[in-house]
């Protein structure tokens, strides 16, 4: 097994657990003590876990400085998303006006979404396309892209959104925290989202467990003004302060 691959699985190992021991890392990946201890190391460096005598345990929260692109996104916990996915398309009715936000959970959807008679409005390029593939009648709204999310962002984009009422919007996330509510880096995207939410009657944010405890630059709202969609949710604060919909 490749370094950086052991790393990665150590570390989902952690969040999953909540804390490991390093003997039971090396029994878990079978390899030594010493490895382990090392790998450990660099993870608490890189802010990923904290690093105590004899193993390592979670954060209570991670601050995001780096947004991945939207292609590294889709690789990641594919099979949470698409179970959030087609719970949240779900929800969506016939007579609904319905705001879809960028974001690969939000863009799984739409497989769940073939000839729906609802009217869509976007702020995801390929989202719109996808839509409109499908059979649904989609808008786009007009703005400055974003190449890095495929997302049409800022001041012009959040000024079309206002003239919207939405029967309900579905927002992604780049964090969750009982603190600092629903966070994402990018000060153009934030403004966005916190529009959609304000111009909704029902919210949705859809959120894999990985989300959770998590922070990011600019908080767009707090936890108790959507209903966060989940495969799981492991903090009982966030889960009595906010609806928290948990599908496994």
């Amino acid at each position: 097994m490749l370094t950086q691959d052991r790393r990665e699985q150590i570390l989902n190992f952690i969040l999953e657990n909540g804390s490991a021991g390093v003997q039971e890392l090396s029994e878990k990946f079978d390899t030594s003590e010493s490895t382990i201890r090392r790998d450990l190391v660099v993870l608490s460096k890189l802010g990923k876990i904290n690093k105590v005598h004899g193993g390592a345990t979670v954060l209570p929260q991670e601050f995001i400085k780096i947004e991945d692109d939207v292609e590294e996104k889709f690789l990641k916990n594919i099979d949470e998303k698409l179970l959030i996915a087609k719970y949240a398309a779900a929800q969506i009715n016939d007579d609904d006006f319905v705001f879809i936000d960028a974001g690969t959970s939000t863009y799984l959807m739409i497989e769940f979404l073939r000839e729906s008679k609802a009217t869509f409005v976007t702020n995801g390029m390929s989202h719109g396309k996808q839509l409109a593939q499908n059979g649904c009648k989609v808008f786009i709204l007009g703005g400055e892209v974003k190449d890095k999310t495929d997302a049409i962002i800022g001041l012009v984009a959040a000024t079309n959104l206002q003239k919207y009422n939405f029967s309900k919007a579905f927002i992604g996330t780049n964090g969750i925290s009982e603190k600092q509510g629903f966070t994402t880096p990018d000060t153009d995207e934030a403004m966005l989202k916190a529009v959609a939410i304000e111009r909704s009657f029902v919210s949705y944010v859809l959120a894999d467990h990985t989300k959770f405890g998590k922070v990011s630059a600019v908080t767009f709202a707090s936890i108790d003004s959507a209903c966060i969609v989940c495969d799981r949710c492991d903090d009982d604060n966030i889960k009595a302060r906010a609806v928290v919909k948990e599908l496994v």
